[in-house]
Parts: structure tokens; sequence; C-alpha cells
């Protein structure tokens, strides 16, 4: 028996159909029969009940896809390792990216990464940090850029940067012109938040709620322009990073840069553990983990 034979037989079982396989495989359906029948014949056992219009699993067939399954992912990783030597600074990976993070510093640091690596494809995906975990367990993602904490039994990670989230107002607002305010004097303030699925959701309701009181969510978005303007225009306050900060207009929102208690920004490269890292995932990682903290830095040089 051989790996073919092996694969045939798993992409069999799990469409539940020699067309469907098929097609999946790209061999005809009478080279798979032709298949089956002679790693049946090898192991002197049945694989598949033929009798009813859909195919399904004898016992021995489950037994067998148990290891067989096992053997041809190890396979597959293993050509994915060999193909990562032979093809050196080849290849592709995805990325997961919140629209906060992704828009203030990635756009330049990809253009320095294809400039290193010409070979390497991105693909990226824009979401918030809640769903990009979830496609990185799943499988769909290689790597995302998170708020940490993250689950350390779900994922490896390295630490980007620790920062804080400051406090937005409009400009006529009574904390206007503060530079320190408590979380607490916002009780009955309006909140305009990232929605559920972005971690910046979490992190404000449990800061809020650790100062004893359950922040009033006015309106949620997934897009930072449109909560800054809902600030300026006197619909509530807001808590983001400094990056977004930055760019606001003085003149119609007031920054406070400190607030007590420090509601953490902390952002980090994930990915799934104990899964295999291309060698494409494995510069990026490198790559952005060095340059970041420089890049960081020089823009805002204040204490982390």
């Amino acid at each position: 028996m051989d790996i073919r034979q092996l694969r045939y037989f798993t992409a069999i079982a799990e469409q539940g159909s020699f067309s469907k396989a098929s097609q999946t495989l790209h061999v005809s359906q009478p080279t798979l029969s032709k298949m089956v029948k002679q790693t049946e014949d090898e192991l002197g056992v049945v694989l598949f009940d033929r009798s009813t219009r859909h195919i399904r699993l004898t016992d021995a067939g489950e037994a067998l896809m148990v290891h067989a399954s096992s053997i041809v992912k190890s396979v597959e990783q293993l050509q994915a390792t060999l193909s990562d030597v032979v093809q050196s600074k080849r290849g592709s990976f995805s990325l997961g990216l919140p629209p906060v993070i992704g828009s203030s510093f990635f756009p330049d640091l990809i253009a320095r990464f294809h400039r290193q690596f010409p070979g390497i494809t991105i693909r990226l995906s824009e979401d918030g940090s809640k769903h990009i975990e979830q496609a990185i367990a799943e499988g769909a993602l290689d790597v995302g850029v998170v708020v940490l904490p993250v689950d350390p039994g779900v994922f490896d990670h390295v630490p980007l940067v620790e920062r804080a989230l400051q406090l937005i107002v409009g400009s006529d607002h009574p904390l206007a012109g503060r530079q320190q305010a408590a979380l607490r004097e916002l009780e009955r303030e309006p909140f305009i938040l990232f929605r559920k699925g972005f971690a910046l959701y979490d992190r404000v309701r449990d800061a809020c709620i650790r100062e004893g009181f359950e922040p009033h969510i006015a309106y949620e978005s997934a897009q930072w322009d449109f909560i800054s303007e809902m600030v300026a225009a006197g619909h509530g306050v807001s808590l983001l990073p400094e990056t977004v900060c930055s760019k606001l207009d003085p003149e119609r929102i007031a920054v406070i840069r400190k607030v007590e208690p420090r509601v953490p920004w902390n952002l980090g490269i994930v990915w799934r553990k104990s899964s295999y890292v291309s060698f494409a995932a494995r510069e990026w990682i490198r790559f952005t983990s060095s340059s970041f903290r420089e890049t960081w830095l020089s823009a805002y040089p204040g204490d982390l």
C-alpha cells in the first residue's frame, strides 16, 4: 500500500462518493474504483459498503480511516516542509488583521516585506481580533495580529507592543482639556465602541465592570472613523488606541491620554499551537517582530 492509495481512500470517505472524489482528485472514477479494489485485495477486507445509494465505510474502513487520515496529513506536511527548502524564499500564507490595527503600520510593513521577499504572497483578511483568533484556531488563517492575551492552550504568539487605550470626547465635552480622567467618571456617559467580535469591545466593557458599572453602549461600529465622527457630533465617548487618536481633528475631538485605571492594548502575532508554520509565515513573524517595535517607537516614543 502506498500514500496514493491512502489519499484516494480518504478522499472517497470524506466525500462519501466516488464521483465527487474523482473530481476533487482530478482522476477518473474507474481509476478510483480500481485503486480501492486493489487496496481491499491487499488488506483482505472490504472498505466500503456499496449496497446503498450512498456509499459508507465498513467497520474495517472506519479503522483504516483513523490511521490513513493522520498519515496523509503527515505526508502533506512533510511535502510542504520540503517545498520550503526547495523553493527557498517562496510561498504564501494567510494573514488576519483587525481594521484598527491594519490601517496604522501594516501597509508600509507589508510593502517592505514584499521588497525583501518578492516571491512570497500574503492573502490578507480584515476582521475583529476575536474572529481572527477563531479563524486561526479552525485552520482558516495561518497567522494574525490580535489584541493580547490569547488562550495559551490554543495559540503560540510573539508580543509586539504594549500600550493603553486613550479617551476621546467631543471638543465641547466637560472633560475636554483634561490630561487625565478616571474611568468611573464615565459611568453616566453613552459609549461608542467597536462592535462585538472586536477585542476592544470586551476590553472596555470589562474595565468598566471592574470599576463597578456596566457601560451604556449607545452605538457599535466596525470603523474607527465612524466612531470618532459620532464622538465629535456629541453622541458619546470612546476609548481608542493612540494610533487612531493621533489622526483625529483636535478642533473637533479632545484626546485624554491618561485613563485610570489603565486599559491595556497589547498587540501580538499569533498562530495555532503545534501546527505547521510555513517558511513564508515564519519569515513574516520574524520580520514583523524584529521591525515592529522600532517602527512603533519612532512614531510613538512615549513610555511603554
